[in-house]
């Protein structure tokens, strides 16, 4: 299967997404896709989060729209009928695996610890979020795993920020990051989209395209 990594390699940063009116989603897309984030993880933490996926899949085709904060079976089949293309978890139990896995779609399960990276490995799994990234020992404890554990690959999301991701961008087990430092509340509010496409126009640069990642 393809992984989540490979839908976008061109994109260092995932902005992590919560919409709170779906009619913004598009619009929200659009200006991060114009800034050349094309990977966008909306989560399931909102009433709006299905119709927000759905809009995004149906109105900007350039997008490749996931969904996060996944946590059951149930939220992985609403989530791919939602047009997902991906989907990422905060953490991982067996069900939740399987059904990620049967759901067709690329998949990031989120772990902290090194005995479910282990635990993912044994699964055949390589691709993983790594959270809450900052609290759960940040850039240090990626890099300790990249030696004993080299085929694991991690997306850090939670407390990452535009001065912290270029550290963890440089670590040879890291794919992408999540954030949302692109997307700050007042902006949003306000419905500043040219705002939204600058910061995430600087968020793309911060890492150029590297061959064979």
């Amino acid at each position: 299967m393809t992984s989540v990594f490979d839908l976008a390699p061109e994109a260092p940063v995932v902005p992590v997404v919560v919409i709170e009116d779906a009619a913004d989603a598009v619009p929200l897309a659009r200006a991060l896709v114009a800034g050349g984030l094309p990977l966008i993880e909306v989560t399931l933490r909102t009433p709006a989060a299905l119709d927000a996926l759905r809009a995004i899949a149906d109105g900007v085709p350039e997008a490749v729209v996931g969904a996060g904060t996944v946590v059951s079976a149930a939220g992985v089949a609403d989530a791919v009928g939602a047009g997902a293309r991906f989907l990422v978890s905060p953490g991982w139990t067996g069900r939740l695996l399987g059904a990620m896995r049967e759901s067709g779609v690329p998949f990031l399960p989120g772990v902290s610890t090194v005995s479910e990276v282990v635990a993912l490995l044994e699964q055949g799994v390589d691709a993983m979020k790594f959270f809450p990234a900052e609290a759960a020992g940040g850039v240090p404890y990626l890099k300790s795993l990249a030696g004993p554990l080299p085929r694991a690959r991690f997306c850090p999301t939670g407390g990452v920020s535009a001065a912290s991701a270029p550290a963890y961008l440089a670590l040879p087990n890291v794919g992408c990051v999540g954030g949302t430092w692109m997307l700050p509340p007042d902006a949003l509010a306000a419905r500043d989209w040219a705002r939204v496409e600058s910061l995430a126009r600087g968020a793309a640069a911060l890492r150029a395209p590297v061959s064979g990642r």
